[in-house]
């Protein structure tokens, strides 16, 4: 079964700053909550290009460390971008990014479709504990976003 998550805030900074921000892959570091213990073990260039694959380590409760490697993909400069999971904890993961300039500001959207892994036991590990650390991880994305853009 394809989840989707949906996330949209609005900051009151450029288009320019907030594209900056974005698309310097080692800033997922800044907007990650620190329990994860999320590092990016790729060397990652300044700012990112189509096809670029960065490899991560997060911490996954129960699991440990696990690795995951992701395509950035269908860039279109000063708009949007996708990161698409090729190794990692779910069997799909398909994240959407966006910044769009509003009178506020500039608003940004994430949208994630993903899929579990391991059927009906995934779903049940989704229910239990994956869809609200989903939502934590987002909410922490959120505030520090503001903290570095606002």
């Amino acid at each position: 079964m394809i989840h989707t998550l949906q996330r949209e805030q609005t900051i009151s900074t450029t288009i320019e700053l907030a594209w900056d921000f974005i698309s310097s892959p080692a800033n997922l570091d800044a907007i990650t909550p620190p329990e994860l213990s999320f590092e990016i073990v790729t060397e990652v260039p300044a700012v990112m290009y189509n096809g670029l694959l960065i490899e991560y380590r997060v911490g996954i409760p129960l699991l440990g460390k696990q690795t995951w490697l992701t395509e950035l993909k269908h860039i279109r400069e000063g708009h949007s971008f996708v990161d698409e999971q090729r190794i990692g904890p779910y069997k799909l993961w398909y994240h959407y990014h966006e910044v769009t300039e509003v009178a506020e500001g500039v608003r940004f959207v994430d949208r994630v479709n993903y899929v579990m892994p391991f059927g009906p036991l995934g779903e049940i590990a989704r229910a239990i504990y994956v869809k609200r650390q989903l939502r934590h991880i987002f909410d922490y994305r959120r505030e520090a976003m503001i903290r570095h853009l606002g």
